[in-house]
């Protein structure tokens, strides 16, 4: 089977810890490319987020973020399509936050918006400051998350983290049965939550299919439970050795950790060869 498409998420997989590329999976990407491969960036992350990666790589396709909340193109600098979370539902899930001792952020247009100082928000920041300038994400505090809803057009996702994980999921549900929306698990102590429907993997077919291919053609590569949808729809969905249990036995095959060249040897493997 030849895949004319690589699915890449970034957190956990395409970045080992210390949120690098290795140089491993930078030349088999590379050679993949230029071989008339496609490699598409497939994240939670809001897309200033993700500039160094996507400069690094050369990409010349669409980024999905925010778990497929929406398409951007980097070379255009524009929204391609989106399926936004309403006000209403932002207000709905910010009244169910704000009973809890939960952080949270939210993903809007050009910006990822905060309140609270928080340990994720530092370790952005801290991420950030090593950057340069024109690479560094957007993160603006403001004063009222309700009056700030109201101040952007697209509002694309809520990231709620807390380390009492027993809070976060009583959480999930309230905001699961009470408001309807998308709830993933994006990291051990994260859960985004996005307008119903959205998925990884839906916005990926969706591209997919825009440019005359198939799910099966494509190789997908993901750690967490937000990556399942495409994992579990592509012709190789690959799970990374760091990934939990349930997501490694739901995928296609496992692969080495993301501090080690699996992706680099799968793509040998599997498209190289």
């Amino acid at each position: 089977m030849s895949y004319r498409v690589i699915a890449l998420d970034l957190d956990g997989t395409l970045l080992d810890d210390q949120k690098r590329i290795l140089p491993e999976s930078l030349e088999a990407l590379n050679l993949a490319r230029k071989a008339g491969v496609k490699v598409l960036i497939v994240t939670g992350r809001h897309h200033v987020a993700i500039h160094p990666f996507y400069q690094a790589l050369d990409l010349d396709t669409p980024a999905i973020c925010c778990n497929g909340t929406y398409l951007y193109d980097y070379i255009g600098k524009k929204v391609l399509e989106s399926d936004p979370l309403t006000t209403q539902e932002t207000s709905a899930v910010l009244d169910l936050v704000k009973q809890t001792d939960v952080h949270h952020l939210v993903y809007a247009d050009d910006a990822m918006m905060y309140d609270q100082l928080s340990a994720p928000v530092q370790r952005t920041l801290k991420w950030s400051e090593t950057l340069p300038t024109a690479q560094r994400p957007n993160l603006i505090k403001v004063d009222d998350f309700y009056q700030a809803m109201h101040d952007v057009n697209a509002i694309w996702k809520i990231a709620t983290t807390t380390p009492d994980h027993d809070e976060l999921r009583t959480l999930v549900e309230k905001i699961e049965q009470q408001v309807g929306l998308e709830c993933e698990w994006s990291w051990v102590d994260q859960v985004d939550i996005a307008k119903k429907g959205n998925s990884k993997g839906r916005r990926l077919q969706r591209w997919v299919e825009a440019n005359g291919m198939n799910m099966s053609d494509v190789i997908a590569f993901g750690d967490n439970f937000n990556d399942l949808s495409m994992l579990e729809h592509v012709g190789l969905g690959v799970a990374m050795g760091n990934a939990s249990d349930e997501v490694k036995a739901r995928a296609r095959m496992v692969t080495k950790v993301n501090s080690q060249p699996g992706i680099a040897e799968t793509i040998h493997k599997y498209i190289l060869s």
